[in-house]
C-alpha cells in the first residue's frame, strides 16, 4: 500500500511548499493531477485529502445549572426584614425626637408658664382640623429648637384640661396662642409652618424693636412687606404707638429710629412721627384726617392689594374697609382673567388716595369660598364687593371692561345707587341654615358615598320603619279582648246614642220574649214557692 506522507517544503528546498503544492509520497501520478484539479482554490498550501475525519466529540452532557432560588429568597427577606428595623427606627427616633420638643401640658402648666415663653396648640383628639395640624406643629417645634429660639412649644387636650383651656379663653379647636407673662396673644393667620414660626418670633420679641442705624433700616425695608416705625424722641404720641403695638403685635412689626438713622428720600413735615412702609413707599400719619392712632394702623397693616383667601378676608373683616375682589382662575390665562386683575390693581395703585380709607383691593382664586359665602354661584371671573361687618355684598350691574368701569362701580357703591345684597337678617340665618346643612350633605356624598349612605340612609330608614309600625299598629296591643270590645274599638268614634239605642232594642227584645212565654202551672209554682219561703 501506499504510504501517506504529507508535510511543508523548508524555505530554499527542494519542496514546493511556497507555491502552495504538497508533496506527496507513495502515491501514483495520477492521484497528484487529481488533488491540484480539485482544490485549485485553497489559499496556501493545499493538502490532500486524508483519513475520514473523525466527528468532533461530543462534550460531555453538562449539568443542569443549579437554581439559586431559595438563596435569593432569604436574601430578598433579609433585605426586607432590615428595611423595615431602618423604618421602626426612624419612626421611633423621630416620635423620641418630637417627644423631646413638643410637650404634653396639664393642669401644673398654670404655674409653670409664667416662667417661660410658650407656643401652645390646644386641640380636641375628635377634631379633624387638629389632627392635619399636627405633623405641621411638630415641624415648629423641630425648626424653633433648631434655630435656638427662647420660645417653648407644647399642646393641651382641651377636652381633659378644661378649666385651664378656658382660663385662657380657648373657644374652638385648634387654638394656637403664644403666652408671654401674663399676657396671651392668639393667632389667627393660615396654619403653615413659616406662618406660625413668624408668629412666634415676632411675638415673643420686643414690642418695638430699635433700628440704630440706617443700614439696618434699609435691611428691615428688604425683609417685611408692611411694617410701622415710630421716629422720634419720648413723646405721648410714642406711648401712644406702644399701647398700640402690644395690641397688634399679633399682625405686624413695629420699629422705632431717631431722625439721623431715617433714609434721605423721607421727607417729614413734622416731629415726631409714624410712618407706615409698604408698597414700595412710605405713608404718615395725620392725626386729624386719620383719626385715631389704632384705627389707622389696623387699616395699613395690609397692602394695597392682595391675594385673598379665608384667612386674610376673616382678618380683613377688622378694618371696616369694604373689599373689593376680582374672582378669577389664576391657572386660567384668558384675556378676562388677567384683564380684571390688572384692572383691580391699577384702581388699588392709582386711585389710592380716594378709596384706601373706604376700600381693601385683591383677588381671589376660585370661587368655591366666595360662593359659599354669599350663598350664591358666581360666574368666573367676576367682580364683588364685600361689606364683612354686616355680610352684605354688591354686584356690578355690568361686565367690568375697564378700570372706568371699576370705579363708577365703585362710586355707585359709595353714594348708593349700587344696591346690596344678602346681609344678617332673620331671612338671610334661616337661608344659611339650610344652604349649610345641603352643603354638608352634598360634601359627605362626593367625598364617600358609602359613608352618606350610611349617615343619612340608616336614620332615613329607621325613621321610616318607626312610622310605618306606629300606623299599622293594634290598637289593643295584640290582646284577646271579647268580641263586644273589639267590635267598639273596630267601630272606632261611634256616638253613645246609637250605643243606649241598641240596649233599648235588646230590653224590648227581652220583654217580648218574656210575655210570649206561656205561665207555669201549680206543680211548677209549688217548689219555688217552698224555695222562698226558705230563703225567707
Amino acid at each position: 500500500m501506499n504510504e501517506w506522507r504529507w508535510g511543508r517544503a523548508a524555505p530554499g528546498g527542494g519542496g514546493r511548499g511556497v507555491s502552495g503544492r504538497v508533496r506527496l509520497r507513495g502515491r501514483p501520478e495520477r492521484m497528484r493531477k487529481s488533488v491540484r484539479a480539485t482544490l485549485p482554490w485553497l489559499p496556501g498550501p493545499v493538502l490532500p485529502p486524508g483519513p475520514p475525519a473523525r466527528p468532533p466529540a461530543r462534550p460531555p452532557a453538562m449539568a443542569e445549572p443549579r437554581t439559586h432560588a431559595p438563596r435569593l429568597l432569604l436574601l430578598l427577606l433579609l433585605r426586607l426584614l432590615l428595611l423595615l428595623l431602618l423604618g421602626a427606627a426612624a419612626s421611633v427616633l423621630g416620635v423620641t425626637l418630637e417627644a423631646g420638643v413638643i410637650e404634653d401640658l396639664d393642669d401644673s402648666f398654670k404655674e409653670s408658664r409664667k416662667d417661660d415663653i410658650w407656643l401652645v396648640d390646644f386641640y380636641a383628639p375628635w377634631c379633624g382640623h387638629c389632627k392635619k395640624l399636627e405633623p405641621i406643629w411638630n415641624e415648629v417645634g423641630l425648626e424653633m429648637r433648631s434655630i435656638g429660639s427662647p420660645v417653648k412649644v407644647g399642646k393641651m387636650d382641651a377636652t381633659s384640661y378644661s378649666s385651664v383651656a378656658s382660663e385662657f379663653g380657648v373657644r374652638g379647636y385648634p387654638t394656637i396662642k403664644l403666652l408671654k407673662g401674663d399676657l396671651a396673644y392668639n393667632y389667627r393667620g393660615p396654619r403653615t409652618k413659616d406662618d406660625i414660626i413668624e408668629f412666634a418670633n415676632r411675638v415673643s420679641g420686643p414690642l418695638i424693636r430699635p433700628l440704630p442705624s440706617q443700614p439696618m433700616f434699609e435691611h428691615v425695608q428688604k425683609r417685611h412687606r408692611v411694617f410701622f416705625v415710630y421716629i422720634g424722641g419720648e413723646s405721648p404720641l410714642k406711648e401712644k404707638f406702644i399701647e398700640v403695638a402690644s395690641e397688634l403685635i399679633v399682625y405686624t412689626y413695629f420699629f422705632s429710629a431717631s431722625e439721623d438713622v431715617v433714609p434721605e428720600y423721607i421727607t417729614l413735615n413734622e416731629m415726631p412721627a409714624v410712618l407706615v412702609f409698604k408698597d414700595e413707599t412710605y405713608f404718615v400719619y395725620d392725626e386729624y384726617e386719620d383719626g385715631d392712632l389704632l384705627s389707622w394702623i389696623n387699616k395699613e397693616r395690609f397692602q394695597s392689594y392682595l391675594t385673598v383667601d379665608g384667612f386674610t378676608l376673616y382678618e380683613l373683616g377688622d378694618t371696616g374697609k369694604l373689599v373689593a375682589i376680582a374672582v378669577i382662575d389664576d391657572k386660567n390665562t384668558s384675556v378676562e382673567h388677567t384683564r380684571l386683575k390688572s384692572v383691580i390693581q391699577e384702581v388699588a395703585k392709582d386711585y389710592r388716595d380716594h378709596f384706601h380709607r373706604s376700600f381693601q383691593f385683591g383677588h381671589m382664586d376660585g370661587s368655591d369660598y366666595i360662593n359659599s359665602l354669599l350663598m350664591d354661584e358666581l360666574k368666573v371671573p367676576t367682580v364683588v364687593v364685600l361689606n364683612t361687618s354686616n355680610q352684605q355684598y354688591f354686584l356690578p350691574g355690568r361686565s367690568i371692561e375697564s378700570t372706568r368701569d371699576m370705579v363708577q362701580f365703585i362710586n355707585n357703591i359709595l353714594d348708593g345707587t349700587a344696591e346690596a345684597q344678602g346681609g344678617d337678617g332673620i331671612f338671610q340665618r334661616f337661608k344659611r341654615v339650610i344652604y349649610d346643612a345641603k352643603s354638608t350633605v352634598v360634601s359627605v356624598f362626593k367625598s364617600s358615598p358609602l359613608l352618606g349612605c350610611f349617615l343619612f340612609g340608616l336614620p332615613l330608614g329607621v325613621i321610616s320603619i318607626m312610622c310605618y309600625g306606629i300606623y299599622t299598629a293594634d290598637p289593643d296591643g295584640g290582646g284577646g279582648g271579647s268580641e263586644e270590645h273589639t267590635q267598639m274599638h273596630v267601630r272606632g268614634p261611634q256616638s253613645r246614642e246609637l250605643m243606649e239605642e241598641e240596649e233599648e232594642e235588646e230590653e224590648d227584645r227581652d220583654d217580648e220574649d218574656k210575655e210570649n212565654s206561656p205561665e207555669p202551672s201549680d206543680d211548677e209554682r209549688a217548689p219555688k214557692d217552698r224555695l222562698e219561703k226558705k230563703k225567707d
